[in-house]
């Protein structure tokens, strides 16, 4: 997907955006209150006509204004769910995704029935009437209509902004599952780092109407000169990596990763399947030497790529050390005195002692 949109807005506000995304995953665009995100995302589904724009979706162009072509809303082929639900009231769970598969030809459906519900877990539910549901419940029925109408792109406006906490963690299981399985793009707007860290695979980072950053999740999140990305966003990486086996014995996991070898506490996730892990800079300790006969149980070698000051911690700024471990990143959380007397710079090739590691989700 490729895109290029300049529009004034009401109070000075101008959106003006040039970007790529991929043609598969999810892309979480996010950027502060009134930066620009649901003015982008209007733009990509034909809502809001910008004069000088450009889009092109899967080699399809849907605007381009230097030759006077737009591509009305309703022919755009696009999924839009919002932070509210949206469902029609007189109508089962059924009817409303009936509703959303009728919109489209039997010749051009590419999702069937029978996948979004049992991708969105709705079985149970089927029957049911929208006021009969939970928050969480109905934003899974939306998300399913949206994708019965066998979208060619996929829009989410802070689709779990409007839940509580509970209902929050109740659907994004089933994002993750739909993150894992979908072959269409998404582009997915949301205010919460750790929500795109558990489901976005690209950033589009938003700053006054105007792209900050734009790149794969692990190469934005772990550039120095943008950390702290987001007020939610704790300093540290996300690792894909492929479940290796469990160990009964001393009830562990283990994942193979560009780095090596990631021992966790015993997981249910089935060997062979992708894995999203997430480390924490401050759970990163540096050594010169590889430690011996210690309780940590990964430790990998790795070389300084990059040194800076760091975000705020609340213990005073403290230098931030991004590592390259087998060619996977890494983020590590210093003291300067640790800094100074082991003269560590950019080359220098050390042991990162891994004391922390939490499993997000499955990533495909």
């Amino acid at each position: 997907m490729r895109g290029r949109f300049r529009l004034a807005r009401g109070g000075g506000f101008v959106l003006d955006v040039d970007f790529t995304a991929p043609a598969a995953g999810v892309t979480g665009v996010f950027g502060p209150s009134a930066s620009g995100k649901t003015t982008l995302l209007r733009c990509v589904a034909g809502l809001e006509r910008a004069p000088a724009g450009l889009l092109e979706v899967a080699g399809e162009v849907w605007q381009d204004e230097a030759r006077e072509w737009f591509v009305p809303a309703h022919r755009r082929r696009v999924g839009y769910v919002f932070q509210e639900a949206g469902l029609f009231a007189h109508l089962s769970v059924r009817g409303n995704l009936e509703y959303g598969l009728r919109r489209t030809p039997p010749g051009e459906r590419r999702v069937r029935f029978a996948e979004a519900v049992e991708w969105l877990g709705l079985e149970p539910l089927l029957a049911r009437a929208p006021e009969a549901l939970s928050g969480g419940q109905r934003q899974r029925v939306a998300v399913a209509r949206a994708l019965l109408t066998s979208p060619r792109l996929l829009l989410m406006d802070e689709p779990l902004a409007a839940l509580d906490a509970a209902a929050r963690e109740e659907i994004l299981p089933y994002l993750e599952r739909l993150h894992a399985r979908l072959e269409i793009p998404v582009l997915y707007v949301s205010h919460s780092a750790p929500e795109l860290l558990r489901l976005a695979d690209h950033l589009l980072l938003l700053a006054a109407g105007r792209v900050r950053a734009a790149g794969p999740l692990a190469e934005v999140t772990t550039r120095l000169d943008l950390l702290p990305w987001g007020p939610e966003a704790e300093l540290g990486v996300v690792i894909e990596a492929v479940v290796a086996g469990h160990d009964e014995r001393f009830d562990l996991t283990y994942l193979d990763f560009a780095g090596g070898r990631l021992s966790l506490p015993r997981h249910a996730a089935a060997p062979g399947s992708r894995q999203r892990v997430r480390v924490l800079a401050r759970d990163v300790s540096l050594a010169l030497v590889r430690p011996e006969r210690t309780s940590v149980l990964n430790v990998f070698p790795a070389s300084i790529v990059e040194v800076s000051d760091g975000g705020e911690t609340g213990r005073g700024r403290q230098p931030l050390v991004k590592l390259d471990a087998g060619g996977a990143a890494l983020l590590a959380q210093v003291t300067r005195k640790s800094l100074v007397t082991l003269e560590l710079r950019p080359g220098v090739p050390v042991y990162a002692v891994i004391k922390g590691v939490a499993l997000l989700m499955e990533a495909g």
